[in-house]
């Protein structure tokens, strides 16, 4: 008896140690394929415009690329019109993203809460169409909205008050309006399905206390629905910093480049101007600005309540 437990031991021990690597194996099977596309379709690619980036890569009149190590980057560093783009990219970001639609998205959420359900049903439907919308056709919308001769000036005509070429004076402002109208809808639903998992009893108890609608606001709403902002706040960034159809649309980055972001600007360049590899350099920049705020964001995820 002893000699017959002695002798099964190693074979359970061997079972025991194999199995688990083929239970890991089993589970990240299914995830093979998804990964080799990946690699072929999002890292090749990027990892060819790493690549592009240090060249002197363009469009036309050139046989072959060479090697510029960080001449491109330099070369943007030292660019007015480069900075003049960043420095629009994160105004744009700020007025359309975190303080527009984020806010906005917020207060569309708390009050359809209280709202009877047709003005809940008209209200989500007017707002999710303009998200629905093609980028471009939006831009297209808002360009004839804010155009001299659009419905903006027609109705500031028709209230007797002065009216402006506002895609002309505000060109910034203008886009960065067309932005909120066409993404609020997303930071809308995000705070929907966040303030209904409140539990109703700890409202109810605030406002037994005589806490009144911004104390409540400020410290039990916000408070429980922090991970969703946070989580909103970096979506409705990394969105914001890649818009392009909805600018090249109502102004093309214009009147001059008062309102080229580095979207725009990179298309400029690596397209219009034919210098792919300073477009290219210009567009990992644009990585690493999102790459920042999306590390911010989830630094703040990860903190505690």
């Amino acid at each position: 008896m002893t000699t017959g437990a002695v002798d099964r031991t190693p074979a359970v021990t061997r079972t025991a140690r194999g199995t688990p690597a083929r239970t890991r194996w089993l589970r990240w099977s299914p995830v093979v394929p998804a990964a080799v596309l990946l690699s072929l379709f999002l890292a090749g690619p990027i990892g060819y415009c790493v690549v592009i980036a240090f060249t002197d890569a363009q469009l036309t009149g050139q046989e072959s690329a060479s090697f510029v190590g960080l001449a491109n980057f330099r070369r943007a560093f030292g660019d007015p019109a480069f900075l003049n783009a960043v420095a629009l990219t994160l105004v744009f970001t700020v007025v359309s993203s975190i303080l527009g639609q984020n806010t906005l998205g917020l207060a569309l959420a708390g009050l359809m809460r209280r709202a009877s359900r047709p003005v809940r049903s008209l209200t989500g439907a007017l707002v999710i169409t303009a998200w629905v919308l093609p980028e471009i056709v939006a831009g297209f919308l808002l360009y004839t909205f804010f155009e001299r001769r659009g419905t903006l000036n027609a109705l500031l005509a028709w209230l007797h008050l002065p009216t402006q070429n506002w895609l002309f004076t505000l060109p910034i402002l203008a886009v960065s309006f067309a932005n909120v109208w066409r993404g609020t809808a997303f930071s809308m639903l995000i705070y929907s399905a966040a303030l209904s998992g409140i539990p109703q009893e700890v409202t109810e108890s605030a406002e037994v206390d005589g806490a009144g609608g911004l104390r409540r606001l400020w410290h039990i709403t916000l408070p429980m629905i922090r991970r969703s902002i946070g989580t909103n706040l970096m979506l409705n960034t990394l969105q914001t910093l890649s818009v392009f159809g909805l600018i090249w649309a109502m102004t093309r980055g214009g009147p001059g480049n008062r309102s080229q972001t580095l979207p725009v600007f990179m298309y400029d360049q690596a397209f219009l101007k034919s210098l792919i590899g300073y477009g290219t350099a210009v567009a990992l920049l644009l990585l690493l600005v999102g790459a920042v705020f999306s590390v911010v964001y989830l630094r703040l995820l990860r903190e505690e309540v």
